[in-house]
């Protein structure tokens, strides 16, 4: 296989050099068992990546499970990676497998693990080591054999240097480095994302491929995308669903991306040209829903750092297995429920949690 034909198998777009270097390096490695680390700021792509390397790899017939380390509280992200015995904590009413049974065989993508509490890595270390653990609350040893590929888009060698991260774990886990770049460095791939998502949203949307201008194109060149690929796909997204007029120029760009980094009373003001009053209304009504996620999205990383900070001040004086209750995240998952009248997989994809994890939320705070 080619490193063209790997790219376009797994939806690797771009033509930089660092792009092609990244795909040929994840080719070449795909088939053995070493440990990946792989490097990037927030929304560049990591996880397109680690699909890739599993789908390539001896284990594409077995699970690919993926686990963001910083999404899940750490009273009970040993929980969820070994899973536990009916009564090992208070709630615990079954048997239940962890991420590491249900990968076996195949491979597992640790998201996040910067965020991993130094207690967990313990753990995890052994586990790479010995390729056993037990459940929580058992006393049998499984065994699994499971390929590790971890991202973050924190420097580890700083992590480690301020004991916030272990030594042996990192170099464990750098068997092999991928550094993906943030879209601002490697804006010769703009262009080939634009079409991509242009003709994805449109499929998806039952559309007919719009025309994108050039004085656009040229505005998104210039833009330095915080958000990287992912702010992007979104951006794409909402323009290609807003204008039925199938001609997206440089204003409605403007509109998505200048206006939601001013502040709070500007932001909103609609600028609607040459368009009836009713595709005005909705026009509007498309914005505030991109930037209402906009909002929860921020509102839950604020949520989950606060929980972490927390945790961390008050874990010596309660019961591992207890959890404190989150004022923040409460709102923030009760307000999301409201806005799409309980509607859990809408609501989850607003959060930016599964829905695995909503249900779990839904039930420990009684919604």
């Amino acid at each position: 296989m080619t490193v063209e034909e790997f790219k376009n198998k797994y939806g690797i777009i771009g033509k930089s050099k660092e792009i092609r270097d990244l795909a040929d390096i994840s080719l070449q490695i795909a088939q053995s068992d070493i440990s990946v680390l792989i490097y990037g700021e927030s929304g560049v792509g990591k996880e397109i990546f680690a699909s890739a390397l599993h789908g390539e790899s001896k284990r594409a017939d077995k699970p690919l499970v993926s686990l963001n380390c910083g999404a899940i509280p750490e009273g009970i992200l040993e929980s969820e990676l070994f899973g536990h015995e009916k009564g090992a904590f208070t709630g615990a009413v079954g048997k239940r497998k962890g991420y590491f049974e249900i990968a076996d065989g195949g491979t597992l993508f640790l998201d996040e693990i910067a965020e991993m509490p130094l207690t967990t890595q313990v753990k995890l270390l052994r586990v790479l080591e010995t390729k056993e653990f037990m459940r929580l609350g058992s006393e049998t040893v499984t065994k699994v054999d499971v390929r590790i590929i971890a991202a973050t888009n924190k420097d580890l060698q700083e992590e480690v240097d301020t004991k916030r991260f272990r030594n042996d774990l990192y170099f464990r886990l750098k068997a092999v480095t991928l550094t993906v770049p943030p879209l601002r460095k490697r804006k010769i791939d703009i262009d080939d994302l634009v079409d991509h998502f242009v003709k994805i949203s449109s499929n998806e949307n039952n559309l007919p491929l719009p025309t994108i201008t050039s004085d656009a194109l040229d505005f998104l060149r210039n833009y330095t995308w915080p958000g990287n690929v992912r702010e992007l796909k979104n951006t794409i997204e909402t323009a290609v669903i807003l204008n039925k007029e199938r001609i997206i120029d440089k204003g409605v760009f403007e509109s998505l991306l200048i206006s939601v980094n001013k502040n709070i009373e500007n932001r909103n003001l609609p600028v609607f040209l040459n368009k009836s009053s009713d595709e005005a209304d909705r026009e509007l009504l498309y914005r505030a829903l991109f930037e209402l996620k906009k909002d929860i999205m921020e509102l839950k990383d604020i949520v989950l750092y606060k929980q972490r900070e927390d945790y961390e001040r008050e874990k010596s004086l309660m019961p591992q297995e207890v959890i404190p209750l989150d004022n923040m995240e409460y709102e923030a998952i009760k307000n999301a429920l409201e806005f799409t009248q309980g509607n859990k997989r809408k609501a989850s994809k607003l959060l930016n949690i599964s829905e695995r994890t909503l249900y779990r939320k839904v039930k420990e705070y009684q919604l």
